[in-house]
């Protein structure tokens, strides 16, 4: 089963992710921890990297064409990444895709509790990465961010803990919906 969760930072994808890897026995590929090192790599933060990539698009299209090259060597795998829905369903490439939302104010809740750091600082971040991807991705890829229409399934996980959700994930893709 290929599976793809996407998400806003906070939204719990990186959870989710391991949780089904784990209970389903599949690898998990975390895009973010990819982007994450490549920034590390080039000696800055996340928010300098990414108003980098709004210059050159060079680190987006690399890790873009990795995660695809990655959907397109295994069929049992889950990966995690804010356009890996949109890529695999433009490379025709069968997944079950989610999209996992929270409010934002839980979002940066969750960020400054992971990463440290004042709530409202986080949130401050969350929105000027989130403008920043928006718009990367719709000058890259013609992509519009907000368009659900890619995905399978989306869940709200303001209230619902990360066991539910991969339980429900697990559920919904095995309801004939799955890895078509």
């Amino acid at each position: 089963m290929r599976i793809t969760i996407s998400g806003p930072p906070g939204s719990g994808k990186t959870t989710v992710c391991r949780m089904l890897g784990d209970r389903l026995g599949i690898d998990v590929v975390i895009s973010g921890h990819i982007f994450r090192q490549m920034a590390k790599e080039h000696g800055m933060s996340l928010q300098e990297f990414g108003r980098m990539c709004e210059a050159d698009p060079q680190a987006d299209i690399a890790l873009d064409e990795r995660m695809v090259e990655i959907a397109r060597q295994n069929d049992h795998v889950c990966l995690e990444g804010r356009l890996t829905a949109y890529m695999l369903t433009r490379h025709g490439i069968d997944a079950f895709r989610v999209l996992l939302t929270a409010d934002i104010g839980e979002r940066a809740r969750r960020v400054a509790e992971r990463e440290g750091g004042d709530a409202n600082q986080r949130k401050a971040e969350i929105e000027e990465r989130e403008a920043c991807e928006a718009k990367r991705y719709q000058a890259y890829y013609d992509i519009d961010i907000r368009d659900r229409s890619v995905y399978d399934l989306v869940i709200d996980t303001t209230h619902i803990p990360a066991e539910e959700v991969a339980g429900e994930i697990i559920r919904e893709a095995g309801n004939g919906r799955d890895a078509r």
